[in-house]
């Protein structure tokens, strides 16, 4: 914790009060998430990216910013089955596993044996204790020990330590959550964790390991009646080695190779063969003649421009930091700068997202009751690009009759997705203002012409939301609109954003059902 923090601490007032850091919901569990995500971010931005969960862990629980205390079996309040963590951490001030081990156990009041007095509660399976499965409703845990833990020398496991809990839970038939460790296909090093809801472990044994010594086994089998989680990654693993195993499978890739990534489109509600008919493009269109350049282009040579680079313009015009950091967007602002057309610096620069392309599987679907909708096959992080609102520039009134439109002139609903300064060790002054106006309207219309962005429904409790994102073309400014995830999103979760109303009320009737409904939009 900064010296910088230390001196706030007092002053700090966005601590939980008792009741909630023992029992918390959804609304406290997705705000820990948001907050503690917001300033890992931006601790990687200014600092070493390699202690910033370190530091922001040790700041959260030092202003006890965590929920869901009580340890306890079975469903915590406020996680539920599928969601996803890209952090250990994340899971212990949420509640949902706080060992630094892969098993977590609890103390059982009023017990008379020693053995009966912990009892597992959580188990991850990932790592050393994890045997391979592709199995998603049941897994075998290899249980602790067997190894000399200062001279590595192998021995028989025991029923001892850690396998204590393990074998109370297997006698006593208690349930115990479990944790899905997977590879995260879109880092270089870490694991994405999916909440794979209870089970129950329904036997246990003994046999020899590969080195030749004793280990213990638990098989684990998944409670009846809980919605799909892991399951639903192994469903996507299959589909991507081929698309032809995908259920309802309409065509292939809407955009007809015009995406980096296909685009396929399904169709498991009823006999409707489609979209309506439309040109797909994967930008939106800027009427731009060449003329002698107005914007100063960066200065960084054929690399990638960083913090460090302090000749770089694009760096400046981002009030002096890389506006992505580990490839995720790290505060919403007024306008994020992008390096142009005319800068040096190379395709894959950490300034240049949304002209990349898509960076995740994504899929259009038929929904029950909202038409045609948008979902991505791969675990969005908060912060992570999803598309552009690619389509066609139009005047303002020249709307009427058009479901595809995006409008930033429209009133949107409020929300907080930035870091605090106090959190970080900055000055509260130091805010970064979040209300996003654009000083001309810009009205985008992809009715006729537009991309996947044209399928994302809206929700008054969105799970998206949208930036402007400025760059340079021909010596002008062009303003974009990105689309970036506001939280972690699991595979197969719809993506839906605020749409806003206008400035005279919402023009059509809700239908989003969230707890936060507005009733109405456009």
């Amino acid at each position: 914790m900064s010296d910088r923090l230390i001196e706030l601490y007092p002053f700090f007032q966005g601590g939980m009060n008792e009741k909630d850091q023992e029992t918390g919901n959804s609304e406290l569990v997705s705000s820990v998430m948001m907050r503690f995500d917001a300033v890992r971010r931006r601790l990687s931005q200014i600092g070493d990216m390699h202690r910033e969960v370190v530091t922001a862990l040790r700041t959260f629980k030092t202003l006890k910013l965590y929920t869901n205390t009580k340890k306890r079996v079975g469903s915590v309040p406020g996680v539920d089955v599928g969601d996803i963590f890209f952090i250990r951490g994340e899971m212990a001030l949420v509640g949902l596993h706080a060992a630094t081990v892969d098993m977590e156990f609890i103390g059982v009041e009023d017990s008379g044996d020693r053995e009966d007095k912990q009892i597992a509660v959580s188990i991850i399976s990932s790592g050393k204790n994890a045997d391979k499965t592709e199995d998603p409703d049941s897994l075998i845990f290899t249980g602790f020990g067997g190894t000399d833990k200062y001279h590595d020398q192998p021995s028989d496991q025991k029923l001892e330590r850690l396998n204590i809990p393990l074998e109370a839970a297997f006698r006593k038939k208690s349930i115990v959550r479990v944790i899905r460790g997977m590879k995260d296909e879109k880092r270089t090093h870490g694991n994405v964790y999916i909440y794979d809801g209870t089970y129950m472990i329904t036997n246990m044994w003994q046999e020899e390991g590969q080195n030749g010594f004793i280990v213990f086994k638990f098989q684990l089998v998944r409670e009846p009646d809980q919605k799909p989680a892991f399951g639903i990654w192994k469903s996507v693993k299959n589909w991507k080695n081929d698309l032809s195993t995908r259920p309802g499978l309409i065509l292939q890739d809407l955009s007809n190779g015009a995406e980096n990534l296909e685009v396929c489109v399904v169709n498991e509600v009823d006999k409707e063969n489609g979209p309506s008919l439309f040109t797909y493009v994967t930008s939106l269109h800027h009427e731009v003649i060449n003329i002698r350049p107005m914007v100063d282009p960066c200065a960084c040579g054929r690399r990638s421009c960083g913090p460090k680079s302090g000749s770089c313009a694009c760096v400046q015009r981002n009030e002096g930091g890389i506006p992505y950091v580990d490839g995720v967007l790290v505060t919403r602002g007024p306008t994020v700068f992008e390096c142009g057309g005319s800068c040096p610096c190379y395709v894959k620069c950490k300034n240049k997202m949304i002209q990349t392309g898509l960076k995740f599987h994504l899929e259009v679907f038929k929904t029950m009751d909202s038409g045609w909708g948008l979902r991505s096959w791969d675990p969005i992080r908060a912060g992570s690009f999803i598309c552009e609102y690619a389509g066609e520039i139009i005047a303002k009134g020249d709307d009427e009759e058009d479901d595809y439109i995006f409008d930033t002139s429209r009133v949107y609903n409020s929300f907080k997705w930035n870091y605090e300064p106090e959190l970080v060790g900055e000055d509260a002054m130091n805010k970064v203002f979040e209300n996003i106006s654009v000083s001309s309207s810009l009205v985008i219309s992809a009715k006729k012409a537009g991309n996947v962005a044209r399928f994302m429904n809206h929700s008054c409790s969105p799970n998206v939301f949208w930036q402007p994102i400025s760059r340079e073309e021909n010596g002008l400014w062009c303003l974009y609109i990105g689309f970036f995830a506001m939280k972690h999103i699991p595979p197969l979760t719809e993506l839906r954003y605020d749409y806003g109303k206008s400035r005279g009320g919402g023009k059509k009737m809700c239908l989003c059902r969230s707890k936060k409904c507005c009733g109405s939009f456009g």
